[in-house]
């Protein structure tokens, strides 16, 4: 028995869900998101304010899809509401971003050249200041990608520590050359 699955989505005010066949729309403040889910294994129904998910056998792939419908229709839900933030500082001698224009994002990270990157449809990058970012949008799956892709234009190293970070990571030094 799934512990994710058994529990019903609340659907906050402001937000309109509609399902038909296997396809769950949802409309909010933060735009419109829609998630194509497996009607042989699950099926889906809208109750009052909440949207119950169950599973149609008893088999492993069922109970799989369970949780996970629930929880990508829950993502969802949360995104097109409040929205999903991922936050990264640059950390190093020189390193900073800029906006410019309202997606493109440029980036200063040691290289001999400016890293420009340009943000997909639905993400909005502001900069809180020259060495942190904030990246926000309804898609969680893609806010956390645009993170990591930036991420990857520097990873941060571990004998200064330098490059791009989430807010709260951790980053495991090493002791450098002894003489």
């Amino acid at each position: 028995m799934s512990r994710v699955g058994k529990y019903p989505v609340v659907i906050p005010a402001g937000v309109e869900v509609k399902i038909e066949n296997n396809k769950v729309i949802v409309k909010g403040k933060n735009g419109e998101l829609s998630f194509t889910f497996d009607d042989g294994h699950v099926s889906t129904k809208l109750e009052e304010n909440k949207v119950v998910v169950t599973p149609l056998s008893e088999s492993q792939q069922a109970r799989a899809l369970w949780g996970t419908t629930r929880a990508q229709i829950n993502s969802i839900v949360k995104g097109v509401s409040e929205g999903f933030t991922k936050q990264l500082e640059l950390i190093g001698v020189g390193y900073k971003a800029r906006m410019e224009g309202s997606k493109k994002l440029v980036l200063s990270l040691g290289f001999s050249h400016d890293v420009i990157y340009e943000a997909p449809e639905g993400i909005k990058i502001t900069c809180v200041s020259p060495t942190q970012l904030t990246i926000f949008g309804a898609n969680k799956q893609l806010v956390g990608q645009v993170a990591d892709k930036i991420r990857e234009y520097r990873k941060p190293e571990p004998y200064k520590g330098k490059g791009v970070r989430y807010t709260n990571e951790y980053v495991r030094r090493k002791e450098g050359k002894k003489k």
